[in-house]
């Protein structure tokens, strides 16, 4: 039982960090085209254990990730990927701080990140993993505070 509960856990996780999901039923509906049998029920115990909120655009997001939202969509201008490699532009000035955001979210597709003045580095463990990072920045940039 806690082992299909972790595992729903991680893959809500997985869901929510990839794409823009507004509502309990398009989580279990996203949970159930991957193989996991649950109802509306479980996925709010889910939401409620995992500290999930829900920003003002209406998308759910990870409690871990408020931060790292804040800080993209304020300063970020663009995002950019060369295979593993993802080069966020930000507004001068704020650029390490992007970086601490990045790095404090511990994100799975993250190895590490370098900062300049107005230029973030972020190492992606492959090329299919730097993709989900762009576009869960891409995500979060469009999810405005």
């Amino acid at each position: 039982m806690v082992k299909r509960r972790n595992n729903r856990q991680d893959a809500i996780r997985d869901i929510v960090r990839g794409k823009s999901i507004r509502t309990q039923r398009a989580l279990v509906d996203e949970l159930q085209a991957i193989g996991f049998n649950c109802t509306q029920a479980t996925v709010s115990r889910d939401i409620a254990d995992m500290g999930l909120r829900k920003l003002s655009e209406g998308i759910y997001v990870l409690a871990e990730d408020l931060h790292l939202q804040r800080m993209v969509s304020e300063f970020v201008m663009s995002v950019d990927r060369a295979d593993n490699l993802v080069v966020l532009k930000s507004q001068p000035g704020t650029a390490p701080g992007v970086a601490a955001a990045v790095d404090a979210a511990a994100l799975p597709e993250v190895k590490g990140s370098v900062a300049g003045n107005d230029t973030v580095l972020v190492v992606s463990g492959s090329d299919e993993t730097a993709m989900d990072l762009v576009n869960l920045v891409n995500k979060l940039r469009d999810a405005k505070k």
